[in-house]
Protein backbone atom coordinates (compact mmCIF):
# COMPACT_ATOMS: atom_id res chain seq x y z
CA UNK A 1 0.00 0.00 0.00
CA UNK A 2 1.37 3.07 -0.98
CA UNK A 3 1.21 5.19 2.35
CA UNK A 4 0.60 9.69 1.38
CA UNK A 5 0.49 9.96 4.65
CA UNK A 6 4.23 9.56 5.60
CA UNK A 7 5.18 13.16 5.60
CA UNK A 8 8.32 15.03 6.35
CA UNK A 9 8.13 15.91 10.04
CA UNK A 10 9.82 19.14 9.23
CA UNK A 11 6.09 19.75 7.21
CA UNK A 12 4.05 18.79 9.17
CA UNK A 13 1.78 21.52 10.75
CA UNK A 14 3.02 23.97 7.68
CA UNK A 15 0.12 25.79 6.34
CA UNK A 16 -0.39 27.79 2.52
CA UNK A 17 1.44 30.52 2.51
CA UNK A 18 -0.41 33.19 4.20
CA UNK A 19 -0.12 35.52 1.23
CA UNK A 20 -0.72 33.45 -1.60
CA UNK A 21 -4.26 31.75 0.27
CA UNK A 22 -5.69 35.43 0.77
CA UNK A 23 -5.70 35.94 -2.98
CA UNK A 24 -7.21 32.91 -3.94
CA UNK A 25 -9.67 33.03 -1.02
CA UNK A 26 -10.58 36.72 -2.41
CA UNK A 27 -10.73 35.34 -5.97
CA UNK A 28 -12.87 32.62 -5.24
CA UNK A 29 -15.50 34.86 -3.52
CA UNK A 30 -15.41 37.06 -6.53
CA UNK A 31 -16.36 34.22 -9.01
CA UNK A 32 -18.75 33.55 -6.22
CA UNK A 33 -20.25 37.43 -7.14
CA UNK A 34 -19.12 38.91 -3.90
CA UNK A 35 -17.83 42.19 -4.01
CA UNK A 36 -14.28 42.28 -2.84
CA UNK A 37 -10.79 44.59 -2.35
CA UNK A 38 -8.11 42.86 -2.59
CA UNK A 39 -5.67 44.07 -0.02
CA UNK A 40 -4.15 40.69 0.98
CA UNK A 41 -1.50 39.62 -1.54
CA UNK A 42 1.29 42.27 -2.04
CA UNK A 43 1.26 42.01 -5.74
CA UNK A 44 2.43 45.33 -7.60
CA UNK A 45 -0.46 46.90 -9.65
CA UNK A 46 1.44 48.79 -11.98
CA UNK A 47 2.59 47.28 -15.71
CA UNK A 48 5.55 45.92 -16.59
CA UNK A 49 7.50 49.23 -18.11
CA UNK A 50 7.20 48.80 -21.92
CA UNK A 51 10.88 48.58 -22.54
CA UNK A 52 11.46 45.95 -20.67
CA UNK A 53 8.34 43.99 -22.43
CA UNK A 54 9.69 44.90 -25.60
CA UNK A 55 12.98 42.97 -24.85
CA UNK A 56 11.28 39.90 -24.10
CA UNK A 57 9.61 39.85 -27.01
CA UNK A 58 13.03 40.57 -28.53
CA UNK A 59 14.03 37.19 -26.80
CA UNK A 60 10.99 34.91 -26.78
CA UNK A 61 13.04 32.71 -29.74
CA UNK A 62 15.80 32.10 -26.84
CA UNK A 63 15.14 28.77 -25.93
CA UNK A 64 18.95 26.88 -24.84
CA UNK A 65 19.20 26.17 -20.95
CA UNK A 66 21.43 29.16 -19.61
CA UNK A 67 24.56 28.57 -16.51
CA UNK A 68 23.46 28.30 -13.53
CA UNK A 69 24.48 30.84 -12.03
CA UNK A 70 22.23 33.03 -15.00
CA UNK A 71 22.95 34.49 -18.03
CA UNK A 72 26.91 35.89 -17.52
CA UNK A 73 25.50 39.39 -19.11
CA UNK A 74 22.77 39.64 -16.86
CA UNK A 75 25.01 39.20 -13.84
CA UNK A 76 27.46 42.16 -15.44
CA UNK A 77 24.49 44.11 -15.70
CA UNK A 78 23.09 43.53 -12.42
CA UNK A 79 26.97 44.26 -11.05
CA UNK A 80 27.16 47.51 -12.44
CA UNK A 81 23.69 48.43 -11.29
CA UNK A 82 24.49 47.85 -7.59
CA UNK A 83 27.73 49.29 -8.04
CA UNK A 84 26.01 52.99 -9.67
CA UNK A 85 23.38 52.44 -6.53
CA UNK A 86 25.71 51.94 -3.80
CA UNK A 87 28.95 52.79 -4.61
CA UNK A 88 30.74 49.61 -3.90
CA UNK A 89 33.13 47.57 -6.55
CA UNK A 90 30.91 44.67 -7.65
CA UNK A 91 31.59 42.18 -10.58
CA UNK A 92 29.48 39.50 -12.25
CA UNK A 93 31.11 36.73 -10.16
CA UNK A 94 28.82 38.05 -7.12
CA UNK A 95 25.85 37.45 -8.91
CA UNK A 96 23.24 34.41 -8.68
CA UNK A 97 20.28 34.52 -10.69
CA UNK A 98 17.38 32.39 -9.58
CA UNK A 99 13.34 31.86 -10.30
CA UNK A 100 12.53 34.56 -7.57
CA UNK A 101 13.90 35.68 -4.29
CA UNK A 102 12.20 33.53 -2.63
CA UNK A 103 13.78 30.63 -4.15
CA UNK A 104 17.08 32.31 -3.53
CA UNK A 105 16.53 32.63 0.61
CA UNK A 106 15.48 29.19 0.73
CA UNK A 107 18.31 27.96 -0.76
CA UNK A 108 21.15 30.12 1.21
CA UNK A 109 19.47 29.04 4.20
CA UNK A 110 19.54 25.58 3.15
CA UNK A 111 23.47 25.80 1.91
CA UNK A 112 24.23 27.22 4.83
CA UNK A 113 23.47 25.89 8.26
CA UNK A 114 22.92 28.01 11.00
CA UNK A 115 20.10 30.06 13.41
CA UNK A 116 17.67 31.98 11.56
CA UNK A 117 17.19 35.43 13.31
CA UNK A 118 14.11 37.57 12.09
CA UNK A 119 12.93 41.29 13.16
CA UNK A 120 9.57 40.93 14.41
CA UNK A 121 6.91 41.60 12.36
CA UNK A 122 8.32 40.43 9.20
CA UNK A 123 7.57 38.51 5.80
CA UNK A 124 5.39 35.46 6.29
CA UNK A 125 7.66 33.24 4.67
CA UNK A 126 10.73 33.56 6.10
CA UNK A 127 10.40 31.40 9.38
CA UNK A 128 8.27 28.58 7.30
CA UNK A 129 11.68 28.30 5.14
CA UNK A 130 13.53 27.50 7.88
CA UNK A 131 11.07 25.31 9.02
CA UNK A 132 10.68 23.28 6.34
CA UNK A 133 15.01 22.67 6.94
CA UNK A 134 14.93 21.93 10.79
CA UNK A 135 16.77 24.89 11.38
CA UNK A 136 16.09 27.22 14.64
CA UNK A 137 14.63 30.60 14.15
CA UNK A 138 14.38 33.41 16.71
CA UNK A 139 11.92 36.61 16.26
CA UNK A 140 13.65 39.33 17.56
CA UNK A 141 10.57 42.20 18.44
CA UNK A 142 10.64 45.38 17.29
CA UNK A 143 8.51 48.28 18.33
CA UNK A 144 6.61 50.82 16.65
CA UNK A 145 8.08 53.89 18.30
CA UNK A 146 11.46 52.26 16.88
CA UNK A 147 10.11 52.55 13.31
CA UNK A 148 9.87 48.39 13.49
CA UNK A 149 13.19 48.94 13.41
CA UNK A 150 15.18 46.12 14.65
CA UNK A 151 17.96 48.10 17.58
CA UNK A 152 21.93 47.20 17.60
CA UNK A 153 21.70 46.64 21.97
CA UNK A 154 18.88 43.88 21.12
CA UNK A 155 20.80 41.84 18.48
CA UNK A 156 23.69 42.04 20.86
CA UNK A 157 22.34 40.78 23.59
CA UNK A 158 20.84 38.26 22.00
CA UNK A 159 24.20 36.80 20.39
CA UNK A 160 26.28 37.44 23.63
CA UNK A 161 24.12 34.58 25.30
CA UNK A 162 26.10 31.87 22.50
CA UNK A 163 28.64 34.41 20.49
CA UNK A 164 29.96 31.33 18.49
CA UNK A 165 26.52 30.30 16.57
CA UNK A 166 26.83 30.22 13.42
CA UNK A 167 23.68 33.20 12.56
CA UNK A 168 21.97 34.56 9.64
CA UNK A 169 19.56 37.83 9.86
CA UNK A 170 17.37 38.64 7.68
CA UNK A 171 16.68 42.51 7.35
CA UNK A 172 13.66 43.51 4.92
CA UNK A 173 13.51 47.04 4.36
CA UNK A 174 11.51 48.75 3.14
CA UNK A 175 9.59 46.50 4.94
CA UNK A 176 6.86 43.86 4.36
CA UNK A 177 4.77 44.44 6.12
CA UNK A 178 5.39 47.65 7.72
CA UNK A 179 6.65 49.94 5.00
CA UNK A 180 9.17 51.49 7.49
CA UNK A 181 12.77 51.18 6.48
CA UNK A 182 16.35 51.76 8.28
CA UNK A 183 18.22 55.15 8.27
CA UNK A 184 22.30 55.03 8.00
CA UNK A 185 22.72 55.27 11.38
CA UNK A 186 20.60 52.29 12.47
CA UNK A 187 22.55 50.39 9.27
CA UNK A 188 26.25 51.51 11.34
CA UNK A 189 24.83 50.27 14.31
CA UNK A 190 23.40 46.68 13.09
CA UNK A 191 26.51 46.59 11.50
CA UNK A 192 28.87 46.82 14.21
CA UNK A 193 27.28 43.94 16.16
CA UNK A 194 27.21 41.83 12.88
CA UNK A 195 30.70 42.19 12.34
CA UNK A 196 31.28 41.17 15.96
CA UNK A 197 29.80 37.86 15.84
CA UNK A 198 30.41 37.17 12.27
CA UNK A 199 26.61 37.20 11.37
CA UNK A 200 25.91 36.53 7.64
CA UNK A 201 22.90 39.81 6.82
CA UNK A 202 20.30 39.03 4.56
CA UNK A 203 19.55 42.13 3.15
CA UNK A 204 16.41 41.45 1.36
CA UNK A 205 16.03 44.70 -0.74
CA UNK A 206 13.00 43.59 -2.56
CA UNK A 207 11.15 46.92 -2.67
CA UNK A 208 14.26 49.04 -2.03
CA UNK A 209 13.27 51.03 -5.73
CA UNK A 210 9.70 51.63 -4.39
CA UNK A 211 10.82 53.86 -1.32
CA UNK A 212 9.22 56.90 -2.10
CA UNK A 213 12.18 59.74 -2.06
CA UNK A 214 14.56 57.71 -3.82
CA UNK A 215 16.94 57.47 -0.83
CA UNK A 216 16.98 53.94 -0.27
CA UNK A 217 20.37 53.24 2.28
CA UNK A 218 21.75 49.33 1.70
CA UNK A 219 23.18 47.46 4.50
CA UNK A 220 26.06 46.24 1.97
CA UNK A 221 27.34 50.14 2.78
CA UNK A 222 28.23 49.29 6.35
CA UNK A 223 28.89 45.56 6.37
CA UNK A 224 30.30 44.82 2.68
CA UNK A 225 31.94 41.58 3.70
CA UNK A 226 29.19 39.82 5.56
CA UNK A 227 25.84 40.99 3.52
CA UNK A 228 24.32 39.32 0.96
CA UNK A 229 21.56 41.60 -1.14
CA UNK A 230 18.32 39.94 -2.57
CA UNK A 231 16.54 40.74 -4.76
CA UNK A 232 14.82 40.88 -8.07
CA UNK A 233 12.15 42.10 -10.78
CA UNK A 234 8.76 41.74 -9.18
CA UNK A 235 7.94 44.73 -6.64
CA UNK A 236 9.64 47.70 -8.39
CA UNK A 237 9.42 46.21 -12.02
CA UNK A 238 5.45 44.57 -11.75
CA UNK A 239 6.97 41.98 -13.27
CA UNK A 240 5.99 39.44 -9.95
CA UNK A 241 4.48 36.20 -12.31
CA UNK A 242 8.23 36.55 -14.62
CA UNK A 243 10.27 34.79 -11.31
CA UNK A 244 13.56 36.32 -11.36
CA UNK A 245 15.80 36.62 -8.43
CA UNK A 246 18.80 38.07 -8.35
CA UNK A 247 21.61 38.19 -5.45
CA UNK A 248 24.74 39.26 -4.65
CA UNK A 249 27.47 37.80 -2.52
CA UNK A 250 30.96 39.23 -1.54
CA UNK A 251 33.68 37.40 -2.31
CA UNK A 252 34.30 36.36 1.42
CA UNK A 253 30.65 34.21 0.92
CA UNK A 254 31.86 32.77 -2.39
CA UNK A 255 32.14 29.24 -1.51
CA UNK A 256 28.24 29.92 -0.49
CA UNK A 257 27.22 31.03 -3.47
CA UNK A 258 29.36 27.86 -5.00
CA UNK A 259 27.15 26.05 -2.99
CA UNK A 260 23.66 27.55 -3.81
CA UNK A 261 24.67 26.99 -7.80
CA UNK A 262 25.29 22.99 -6.80
CA UNK A 263 21.68 23.35 -5.43
CA UNK A 264 20.35 24.87 -8.31
CA UNK A 265 21.68 22.58 -10.04
CA UNK A 266 19.88 19.71 -8.72
CA UNK A 267 16.53 21.83 -8.33
CA UNK A 268 15.52 24.33 -10.85
CA UNK A 269 18.46 24.11 -13.22
CA UNK A 270 18.52 28.08 -15.04
CA UNK A 271 15.11 29.76 -15.14
CA UNK A 272 13.37 31.06 -18.16
CA UNK A 273 16.03 32.37 -20.80
CA UNK A 274 14.11 34.78 -22.29
CA UNK A 275 13.33 36.67 -19.11
CA UNK A 276 16.81 36.82 -18.07
CA UNK A 277 17.00 38.57 -21.48
CA UNK A 278 14.78 41.30 -20.79
CA UNK A 279 16.18 41.42 -17.13
CA UNK A 280 19.50 42.46 -18.70
CA UNK A 281 17.11 45.60 -20.37
CA UNK A 282 15.52 45.97 -16.71
CA UNK A 283 18.52 46.49 -14.33
CA UNK A 284 20.43 48.92 -17.24
CA UNK A 285 20.55 52.59 -17.08
CA UNK A 286 17.50 53.85 -19.14
CA UNK A 287 15.46 57.54 -18.90
CA UNK A 288 12.66 55.27 -19.04
CA UNK A 289 13.00 52.97 -16.62
CA UNK A 290 14.02 56.08 -14.13
CA UNK A 291 11.01 58.09 -15.09
CA UNK A 292 8.66 55.01 -14.50
CA UNK A 293 10.32 54.58 -11.21
CA UNK A 294 9.78 58.64 -10.01
CA UNK A 295 6.06 57.97 -11.15
CA UNK A 296 5.41 54.81 -9.50
CA UNK A 297 6.56 56.25 -5.90
CA UNK A 298 4.88 59.30 -6.52
CA UNK A 299 1.50 57.17 -7.09
CA UNK A 300 2.39 54.90 -3.75
CA UNK A 301 3.17 57.96 -1.55
CA UNK A 302 0.36 59.78 -2.47
CA UNK A 303 -1.80 56.67 -1.50
CA UNK A 304 -0.13 55.92 1.22
CA UNK A 305 -0.94 59.20 2.65
CA UNK A 306 -4.10 59.13 1.61
CA UNK A 307 -4.60 55.80 3.81
CA UNK A 308 -2.83 56.89 6.59
CA UNK A 309 -5.30 59.58 6.98
CA UNK A 310 -8.37 58.35 6.40
CA UNK A 311 -8.07 55.46 8.74
CA UNK A 312 -6.05 57.12 11.78
CA UNK A 313 -9.45 59.57 11.81
CA UNK A 314 -11.18 56.30 12.54
CA UNK A 315 -9.08 55.48 15.56
CA UNK A 316 -6.49 53.25 14.16
CA UNK A 317 -2.73 53.50 14.63
CA UNK A 318 0.34 53.05 12.60
CA UNK A 319 3.60 53.86 11.46
CA UNK A 320 3.69 55.76 7.93
CA UNK A 321 5.61 53.95 5.28
CA UNK A 322 8.56 55.30 3.66
CA UNK A 323 8.63 52.58 0.42
CA UNK A 324 6.38 49.70 -0.53
CA UNK A 325 3.04 49.06 -0.64
CA UNK A 326 1.88 48.32 3.08
CA UNK A 327 0.30 49.65 5.81
CA UNK A 328 0.61 47.85 9.53
CA UNK A 329 -2.47 49.34 11.06
CA UNK A 330 -3.50 48.21 15.37
CA UNK A 331 -6.70 48.16 15.85
CA UNK A 332 -5.99 48.21 19.58
CA UNK A 333 -7.18 51.61 20.82
CA UNK A 334 -10.63 50.11 19.61
CA UNK A 335 -10.36 46.47 21.26
CA UNK A 336 -13.04 47.47 23.63
CA UNK A 337 -15.72 48.01 20.58
CA UNK A 338 -14.65 45.02 19.10
CA UNK A 339 -14.41 42.84 21.96
CA UNK A 340 -18.48 43.69 21.93
CA UNK A 341 -18.72 42.59 18.82
CA UNK A 342 -17.08 39.25 19.78
CA UNK A 343 -13.35 39.97 18.57
CA UNK A 344 -10.52 39.26 20.83
CA UNK A 345 -7.82 38.71 18.27
CA UNK A 346 -6.72 40.07 14.92
CA UNK A 347 -7.54 36.50 12.90
CA UNK A 348 -11.11 37.22 14.20
CA UNK A 349 -11.10 40.83 12.97
CA UNK A 350 -9.44 39.79 9.98
CA UNK A 351 -12.20 37.03 9.26
CA UNK A 352 -15.54 39.36 9.85
CA UNK A 353 -13.94 42.47 7.80
CA UNK A 354 -13.77 39.90 4.99
CA UNK A 355 -17.15 38.29 6.00
CA UNK A 356 -19.08 41.66 7.27
CA UNK A 357 -17.50 44.00 4.62
CA UNK A 358 -15.49 42.20 1.78
CA UNK A 359 -12.59 43.87 2.70
CA UNK A 360 -9.25 41.25 2.52
CA UNK A 361 -6.66 41.59 5.09
CA UNK A 362 -3.94 39.66 6.76
CA UNK A 363 -3.69 39.39 10.51
CA UNK A 364 -0.72 40.58 12.12
CA UNK A 365 -0.36 37.24 14.05
CA UNK A 366 0.56 35.69 10.52
CA UNK A 367 3.56 38.41 10.76
CA UNK A 368 5.46 37.02 13.54
CA UNK A 369 2.92 39.15 15.82
CA UNK A 370 1.07 37.72 18.75
CA UNK A 371 -2.58 37.03 17.73
CA UNK A 372 -4.07 39.86 20.84
CA UNK A 373 -2.19 42.38 19.73
CA UNK A 374 -4.77 43.46 16.99
CA UNK A 375 -2.73 44.64 14.12
CA UNK A 376 -3.58 43.84 10.46
CA UNK A 377 -1.60 44.23 7.30
CA UNK A 378 -3.10 46.28 4.62
CA UNK A 379 -1.80 45.58 0.91
CA UNK A 380 -2.83 49.20 -1.02
CA UNK A 381 -2.46 47.89 -4.44
CA UNK A 382 -5.91 47.27 -5.39
CA UNK A 383 -5.94 49.77 -8.24
CA UNK A 384 -5.24 50.42 -11.77
CA UNK A 385 -1.70 50.83 -12.07
CA UNK A 386 -1.32 51.60 -15.45
CA UNK A 387 -4.46 54.64 -14.84
CA UNK A 388 -2.70 55.83 -12.02
CA UNK A 389 0.75 56.34 -13.51
CA UNK A 390 -0.88 58.32 -16.62
CA UNK A 391 -2.70 60.79 -14.14
CA UNK A 392 0.10 61.12 -11.71
CA UNK A 393 1.60 64.14 -13.54
CA UNK A 394 -1.87 66.11 -13.80
CA UNK A 395 -1.07 69.21 -10.98
CA UNK A 396 -4.39 70.00 -10.79
CA UNK A 397 -5.49 67.14 -8.97
CA UNK A 398 -4.76 67.08 -4.79
CA UNK A 399 -3.65 63.96 -2.99
CA UNK A 400 -7.11 63.51 -1.91
CA UNK A 401 -8.51 63.81 -5.64
CA UNK A 402 -5.53 61.58 -7.29
CA UNK A 403 -6.86 59.05 -4.81
CA UNK A 404 -10.31 59.39 -5.50
CA UNK A 405 -10.42 59.16 -9.14
CA UNK A 406 -8.20 56.68 -9.76
CA UNK A 407 -7.68 54.52 -6.84
CA UNK A 408 -11.96 53.66 -6.63
CA UNK A 409 -11.18 50.68 -4.71
CA UNK A 410 -8.78 51.90 -1.78
CA UNK A 411 -11.30 54.81 -1.41
CA UNK A 412 -14.29 52.03 -1.06
CA UNK A 413 -12.28 49.97 1.29
CA UNK A 414 -11.70 52.95 3.78
CA UNK A 415 -15.47 53.70 3.39
CA UNK A 416 -16.34 50.34 3.88
CA UNK A 417 -14.10 49.98 7.27
CA UNK A 418 -14.90 53.09 8.19
CA UNK A 419 -18.59 52.48 8.50
CA UNK A 420 -18.10 48.80 9.92
CA UNK A 421 -16.26 50.62 13.15
CA UNK A 422 -19.09 53.40 13.19
CA UNK A 423 -21.43 50.93 12.71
Amino acid sequence: MIKVDQLNRNVRGLKPSATLQINEDSNRLIQQGRDIIKLGLGQSPFPVPEVVVSALRLHAHEKDYLPVKGLYSLRETVARYYQRRDGIPRQAEDVLVGPGSKELIFNLQMACEGDLLIPAPSWVSYAPQAQLLGRKVFHLPTKPENHWRLQADELDAFCRQEPERTRILILNYPSNPTGCSYDADSLKALAEVARQYGIIVVADEIYAETTFAGNHQSMSVYYPEGTVISSGLSKWCGAGGWRLGVMLLPDTLRPLQDAMAIIASETFTSISAPTQYAACTAFSESAALDAYLVATRAVLKRISSYMVKRLRAVGLEMEEPVGGFYLLTSFAALRSKLEQKGIFSSKQLCEKLLEETGVALLPGSDFGLDDSQLYTRMAFVDFDGDRALNAINDSSLSEEAFVEANCPKLVQGCHRIENWLSD
